[in-house]
């Protein structure tokens, strides 16, 4: 069985061992949120130009029958 020094010294060790995966922790969600900003720019970006080119397409077609 441990005493309580042995004890309060695993408990330090195990502290800092947390602190330091917590840090990891909020390390690793703001890459994730940097991510997630990035990638919704990279989406809108590329639903902006569909939508142009959607409007370029339907302002070419043409109902109106032509005498050729």
């Amino acid at each position: 069985m441990k005493n309580k020094k042995d004890l309060e010294k695993e408990n330090k060790r195990l502290v800092k061992k947390n602190k330091k995966l917590q840090d990891e922790v909020d390390s690793l969600w703001a890459m994730m949120d940097e991510m997630t900003k990035a990638d919704i720019e990279n989406w809108k970006h590329l639903w902006d130009d569909l939508q142009k080119d959607v409007a370029i397409r339907a302002l070419m077609v043409s109902k109106k029958k032509v005498d050729a």
